[in-house]
């Protein structure tokens, strides 16, 4: 049986010499610590949090920023980490988004979907989502419930989204509890809660972690000296952990290209923006709501670009979900009346629906975390983060948008009003997907990436980073399947340099 101990109640001065230290108790950190468990490895997990909410735990994430929500409300800081308050939203990343596309800056992953490939099956199984369904099945699974809506010819086709579920009919799944007797029972596991990694801190020569500066909130201070570390605290706290540890290299960890903390990103969410008119007035339910189809998997259907339309016409990831119900005024009646005789079409039970959408950013190396003068309660600066969207993202997926409307009277099913023109009206309704993404991204190239293909920070032989901070560029999927399939690659990789 592994030991869950509360650091609090550790003496100062203690010393752990483990051969793998995780840093993160999130669904990265307990993903990897998982699939290592019939490795020979001594492993210790170290999570800054307990097993539930502490207001003076989630006051350490507290920062300033610019353009987003603030930084202590969209993250939790205790076991299971964002799998806490996930929605359960799950799609793997299409082929489109490992690819350089030369009108996206900086894109592209250092190998492309098939390298996840091995990985996904357990992924879904870790994140309970049911029978692996998505595009390659959700069309089968869906018809019992109602037909797909027809669209014409195009770039824009039904894909699917399958939800976590976890036992009991509670939704979604959170690591932290569901995996709390695993973990337990994991013999090579050791988990410190209330463990705040405080510095990474590097031989003299700058090419390894020499030890790991751990401290507690009711002023306990250890040392952990692992043979290999990886940082998992998610997009925003891995890069602060990295600059803060400036000690032997001033810029901080993997920092020599200025690259820690750039390239942040998130899923924007952009409300009503549009409005879908079925001529039928019938729309399935799995549009509007999550659906569950047998065999354990919940799915919901959602309008996405293909990989191919996405080459051609240039625009990035997205997809948009059906909302709420709307009535149409006067002159909205008039366009479906009208529109509807043109196309030879009865449209006189026509009902219609908002539009929403999640957004694939473009990378760009203006978006950011700094450290900033302010201290937490442990000493160590809080952050910084600079956040936006440019006019160009917008622009990208109103094409988008206007080919679904093109392939809608095409198929004569139905038709769409693009209701976002100018910037004002695109963030009037704008929630945020809280996924954070890219500060240490993934590059083989030292000078282009702070992690490489393996996740290894540049330059640092003993030093790995997990979770979707590492995403290059970053899709309109939610990445925590993602984040999960990549984790278990470098839990395999880790397994052989560390025999």
């Amino acid at each position: 049986m592994s030991a869950f101990i509360d650091a609090r109640t550790i003496p100062s001065g203690t010393t752990q010499t483990p051969d793998l230290a995780i840093i993160g108790g999130g669904p990265a950190g307990i993903a990897l610590a998982m699939a290592l468990a019939d490795s020979k490895l001594k492993i210790l997990l170290l999570e800054s949090g307990g097993m539930n909410f502490d207001p003076a735990v989630q006051k350490m994430y507290a920062g300033s920023q610019t353009g987003y929500e603030p930084l202590d409300g969209d993250r939790l800081r205790y076991l299971g980490g964002g799998t806490n308050h996930w929605g359960g939203w799950c799609r793997p990343m299409d082929e489109s988004d490992f690819e350089v596309r030369d009108w996206v800056p900086s894109s592209g992953w250092p190998f492309g979907r098939a390298a996840l490939e091995p990985y996904y099956p357990r992924a879904q199984s870790l994140v309970e989502a049911g029978a692996w369904a998505y595009d390659q099945g959700g069309n089968a699974l869906a018809t019992r419930h109602g037909p797909i809506l027809p669209l014409g010819k195009g770039g824009v086709y039904t894909s699917w989204f399958q939800f976590s579920k976890m036992r009991g009919d509670v939704l979604p799944t959170q690591f932290g509890h569901r995996y709390e007797q695993d973990l337990r029972a994991q013999a090579n596991l050791t988990v410190w809660l209330n463990a705040n990694v405080t510095g990474i801190r590097l031989a003299a020569n700058g090419t390894s972690v020499d030890h790991l500066d751990v401290a507690t909130l009711n002023g306990r201070q250890f040392t952990v000296k692992p043979r290999y570390t990886v940082l998992a605290c998610g997009g925003i706290e891995n890069a602060r952990l990295l600059l803060v540890s400036n000690d032997v290299v001033k810029p901080g960890i993997g920092n020599a290209a200025d690259l820690v903390g750039r390239y942040f990103a998130d899923n924007p969410i952009p409300r009503d923006v549009a409005t879908l008119v079925v001529f039928g007035g019938r729309l399935a339910p799995y549009y509007r709501d999550n659906q569950d189809m047998g065999h354990g998997a919940i799915l919901r259907a959602t309008f996405a670009p293909s990989d191919t339309w996405r080459r051609q016409a240039r625009v990035a990831g997205s997809l948009t979900t059906v909302e709420q119900t709307v009535v149409l005024d006067d002159v909205g009646k008039a366009a479906v009346a009208t529109t509807a005789a043109a196309l030879g079409v009865d449209a006189s039970s026509a009902q219609a629906w908002s539009l929403g959408c999640g957004l694939e950013l473009i990378p760009d190396p203006d978006r950011r975390v700094t450290l900033a003068p302010e201290k937490d309660a442990l000493g160590l600066p809080r952050l910084k983060l600079a956040n936006s969207i440019s006019d160009e993202d917008f622009a990208r997926y109103r094409h988008t948008l206007a080919e679904l409307g093109r392939q809608l009277l095409a198929s004569k099913a139905g038709m769409l009003r693009i209701n976002c023109t100018t910037r004002d009206e695109w963030m009037k309704n704008m929630d945020w997907g809280h996924h954070h993404l890219g500060t240490t991204r993934m590059h083989d190239d030292p000078r282009r990436g702070v992690v490489n293909s393996n996740a290894m920070v540049h330059g640092v032989a003993n030093l790995y980073v997990a979770g979707s901070s590492v995403f290059p560029s970053y899709s309109a999927s939610n990445p925590t399947l993602n984040l999960i399939a990549l984790t278990l690659r470098l839990a395999d990789y880790l397994k052989a340099v560390m025999a």
